[in-house]
């Protein structure tokens, strides 16, 4: 099988467990809806090690795949975009996870690397870009967990053309939110509280879309959310 009839290779950036019975110790892991996801859209999920940026060529282990996929998980450190107190609520910081998924942003961005940013993912590329967080959006009436409501999707778009939709359903579950746009960044979706929920980077010449929600969640029945993987693997498929 030639590299052109293969599956794309998409990068999924490993998130760190402290616990996985199966394995018995701590584990590189990712979430399986997210896995079959991408492999549903044609895709080859790929879980890449998490390194540290100082040790290694992030851009060049990321220049041997066809797209990148950053997933949800624990939060940024607030000292990553400025912000000298942290709040009570800030949970699973992972230092090395920060810096490596900050510069994987930067490189795929530079590469032109196809990139899906998701939940986490969306607030990496504003922070990697310049911008900031809000480190708690509040109690249980304005947080975003286990929630499950609609997001308008701005026209036009990279998020409407991959998810065919003006509005959408969306699986959350976050309690910060984009405070401060990042260097050029613009909203692509917004929650009926303002919430920023998408965000793209128009004049790149790469593929790049992200979301603060959690598609994966609904992606085997919602094709609105399938689409996004779709859209990945496409792109993915197209920069050959």
């Amino acid at each position: 099988m030639t590299r052109s009839s293969s599956r794309p290779l998409i990068a999924i950036p490993a998130r760190f467990s402290a616990t996985t019975s199966a394995l018995r110790y701590a584990a590189e892991v990712n979430a399986r809806a997210l896995v079959e996801a991408v492999w549903r859209a044609g895709g080859e999920p790929a879980t890449i090690h998490p390194a540290d940026p100082a040790e290694t060529d992030i851009g060049a282990r990321l220049a041997r795949f066809d797209g990148i996929l950053l997933p949800g998980g624990g939060d940024l450190a607030p000292h990553r975009y400025g912000a000298t107190d942290t709040h009570d609520s800030v949970y699973d910081v992972d230092e090395l996870q920060d810096a490596f998924d900050i510069e994987a942003a930067r490189q795929a961005l530079d590469l032109g690397l196809p990139l899906l940013a998701i939940c986490r993912g969306l607030q990496v590329v504003n922070v990697a870009l310049g911008g900031t967080l809000e480190q708690d959006m509040g109690g249980p009436e304005r947080e975003h967990r286990h929630v499950v409501h609609p997001v308008t999707i701005r026209r036009g778009t990279l998020l409407e053309q991959a998810t065919g939709a003006e509005k959408a359903e969306a699986s959350c579950y976050h309690h910060q939110r984009v405070d401060r746009l990042g260097t050029g960044l613009t909203v692509t979706a917004q929650a009926a509280d303002e919430t920023v929920e998408g965000l793209e980077l128009p004049g790149i010449h790469g593929w790049f879309t992200a979301v603060q929600w959690h598609p994966e969640d609904t992606a085997h029945e919602d094709p609105a959310h399938q689409g996004l993987f779709d859209a990945l693997v496409r792109a993915a498929r197209d920069r050959r």
